[in-house]
């Protein structure tokens, strides 16, 4: 057997979306999931934490990294099971994100196409369980495959042992133990589309559509996302960096009479409703701040950006100047989506 991919003192700067600088002690890139245990005995042998990371859009470097990077690049995708409306697909923790998403719809399976163009590989998503417009990974995960750290096997999670919520699940709460390494999908051709959020109607009418189906949705979303958040390539950044908060029902009630244009959206969860944190980072003043290369999107408010050089612990600061002054003149406390590396929020 060949050992195993291993580099010292590696730069981290092509490995995250916000283009920080950072470095790692040491990186480790695996295809086979049977030598995940492999690396963590390696990193443990020299001392060292690990950080599995895929894209590195949903993380923030404070500072260098002084442990393992452990990167999983396997990225097959297949049809498990199907039937004329149903199929399970099977995809690896190293494909991108929106790969599986058009590669779902190009064979006519409805679900995932409301999250197009998320950035992020497969193995993330069950993490944060991602959302855009109007639905959930969580919502069509049937299985998650991950190696258990504890145990040193690799298990198999059924979607209630994910413990799935908003912007959350069991992997994000038991980060160090669970190491995913595939992802199960249930999906239908006959799943009504989700079409009514906002300025979703309007995009498929300006692109001359009258009968959608998920492919044309999925293009309108992401002519919408093109628009409204800055492209990684060209401007670091991990995407919405602030969740959205979640009031009890009279706080949110008391905050809509006294901002009559503040977007309230139900939350999913009793007592509680959903703000919109880009309007009130908006409302703030904070839409478009620069201080060096850190700063805010002019696009949009929720989009912590790299302007070039910025240190992660320069964005950093500029993400806590938003949430104080957000806390100040609302009253409202804004948490980061992001993972937040070397330094706490």
């Amino acid at each position: 057997m060949q050992p195993l991919p291993w580099a010292d003192d590696v730069s981290l700067a092509g490995r995250n979306t916000l283009h920080i600088a950072a470095r790692a002690a040491a990186m480790c890139d695996v295809r086979d999931p049977s030598r995940i245990g492999e690396a963590f005995d390696l990193a443990a042998m020299k001392g060292m934490e690990v950080l599995v990371l895929g894209e590195g859009s949903n993380v923030l470097f404070a500072a260098d990294y002084p442990g393992l990077v452990l990167c999983l690049t396997g990225d097959d995708c297949r049809i498990l099971e199907q039937d004329a409306s149903r199929a399970l697909i099977r995809a690896e923790a190293g494909m991108l994100w929106n790969e599986l998403v058009h590669w779902t719809l190009a064979r006519g399976w409805n679900g995932l196409e409301n999250m197009a163009l998320i950035p992020g590989t497969v193995g993330a998503c069950p993490i944060q369980n991602i959302g855009a417009y109007g639905a959930e990974v969580g919502e069509f995960i049937e299985t998650v495959e991950a190696f258990d750290r504890a145990s040193g096997r690799i298990k198999r999670l059924s979607n209630a042992d994910c413990a799935f919520a908003y912007r959350d699940s069991r992997f994000k709460r038991e980060r160090d133990q669970w190491v995913i390494t595939a992802v199960e999908f249930r999906l239908d051709k006959t799943r009504p589309l989700k079409m009514a959020y906002a300025g979703v109607p309007e995009e498929l009418a300006a692109m001359g559509i009258t009968e959608p189906k998920a492919l044309h949705l999925a293009e309108a979303i992401s002519r919408i996302r093109t628009r409204k958040l800055p492209n990684p390539a060209l401007i670091g950044n991990a995407g919405s960096f602030f969740k959205n908060p979640m009031l009890p029902d009279a706080e949110a009630d008391a905050l809509k009479a006294a901002y009559p244009e503040l977007p309230v959206f139900p939350s999913g969860i009793d007592g509680h409703k959903k703000l919109s944190a880009a309007w009130l980072i908006e409302k703030a003043g904070w839409k478009g701040y620069r201080e060096g290369d850190a700063g805010i999107a002019e696009q949009h408010a929720l989009v912590l950006v790299n302007h070039g050089k910025a240190t992660g612990a320069e964005l950093l600061a500029v993400a806590r100047k938003v949430v104080a002054s957000v806390q100040s003149r609302f009253g409202v406390a804004l948490e980061p989506e992001p993972r937040i590396l070397g330094a706490d929020f």
